[in-house]
């Protein structure tokens, strides 16, 4: 396989922001893998709570491994992912987009989508959630106004989390989700819980910090709703800890490292009887068309990443108010739109 590596700054439609920070651009970097006259894509975008994932950073670490992944060819993902791991295991940012790039090259070559190499019949469901990020009552108002959809999830960790909801539940009958970004103490959510089941909420994403685990296990006892790890859940190995204070887990591509353990954690998910939901980063459809190929085994998703760009660079899956459009393609079906 040939590698090369592309990098971009994109820029979003309004400020995106959540209990911790706030942004008006998103870098990421495209990994692009070919072999016989075909490309497969990857992507790994930056984000400060995360170590290791500035842009210099994941070029150099894929860089550093670049004659072993030029060794290899794209026949076995799963094998190449448990070699690169071991140098990328600090990476894991990098390391997903180099997976993606892998599976969507090997399924291309194997001229089908990526999903009916995994045995799984497309629905184009569940529905990704549309984010609202922290901003003013009145810019809520506006946005769910000009991008009504069925579900949204609302970014929490504000002064009035509460009073926030209840005026967004008298502008719609969609379907609520929320997630504080470990912003709450546990007798803080454990009280919101009960005001948020009331407002119809479904669950609450990640409500304290990542490492609260004894926070955890009394909001666990006493939440009136389910709860969903995100920070809390980086790679499979944490998944036996989480299962004891979580209702399901917010599987994220470049938290796990891409596709390969993603689908192991799936799988060890489901056998906790646990829900799954897999979420973006903020990225572009090159992303959000590897996610779309793990929709049919998933109670949840969070995908909406592209409708916040104010220009995207490819075409792929379509998120929509009624479930997701994949392209014609194979693989993954990410397209570069342009010449990159």
């Amino acid at each position: 396989m040939k590698l090369t590596i592309h990098t971009f700054d994109l820029t979003l439609k309004h400020t995106f922001a959540i209990s911790r920070r706030s942004f008006n651009h998103q870098k990421t970097l495209i990994v692009e893998l070919s072999q016989d006259g075909l490309s497969g894509y990857g992507e790994a975008t930056v984000n400060p709570y995360y170590p290791n994932t500035e842009i210099e950073v994941m070029r150099k670490a894929l860089e550093t491994i670049r004659p072993q992944i030029e060794a290899k060819t794209a026949d076995d993902p799963a094998r190449c992912w448990e070699e690169w791991q071991t140098a990328l295991s600090e990476y894991p940012f990098a390391l997903c987009a180099l997976d993606v790039a892998c599976w969507d090259l090997h399924a291309r070559l194997q001229q089908q989508a990526l999903y009916k190499l995994w045995n799984t019949e497309w629905t184009g469901k569940p529905i990704s959630c549309y984010t609202l990020s922290i901003a003013s009552l009145e810019v809520l108002r506006q946005r769910m106004a000009e991008t009504p959809w069925p579900v949204y999830k609302i970014k929490l960790g504000t002064k009035d989390d509460i009073g926030l909801v209840e005026s967004l539940r008298k502008e719609t009958t969609a379907r609520f989700l929320v997630d504080a970004n470990a912003a709450w103490s546990a007798d803080e959510a454990i009280e919101k819980s009960i005001a948020l089941k009331a407002l119809g909420v479904e669950f609450i994403e990640q409500p304290l910090a990542a490492d609260d685990w004894q926070g955890m296990a009394k909001l666990y006892a006493h939440s009136a709703l389910p709860l969903i790890a995100d920070e809390s859940c980086r790679k499979i190995a944490d998944i036996p800890r989480c299962a004891e204070c979580f209702h399901g887990i917010n599987i994220k591509l470049m938290k796990c490292g891409g596709l390969s353990p993603a689908l192991r954690m799936i799988q060890q998910i489901r056998n906790l009887k646990l829900k799954v939901m897999v979420g973006c980063m903020t990225e572009s459809t090159i992303g959000i068309s590897a996610i779309a190929q793990l929709l049919p085994q998933l109670d949840y998703v969070d995908m909406d990443g592209p409708l916040f760009l104010k220009e995207d660079i490819a075409r792929g899956a379509k998120v929509t108010a009624k479930g997701t459009l994949l392209a014609d393609e194979n693989g993954t079906g990410a397209q570069p739109i342009g010449q990159w």
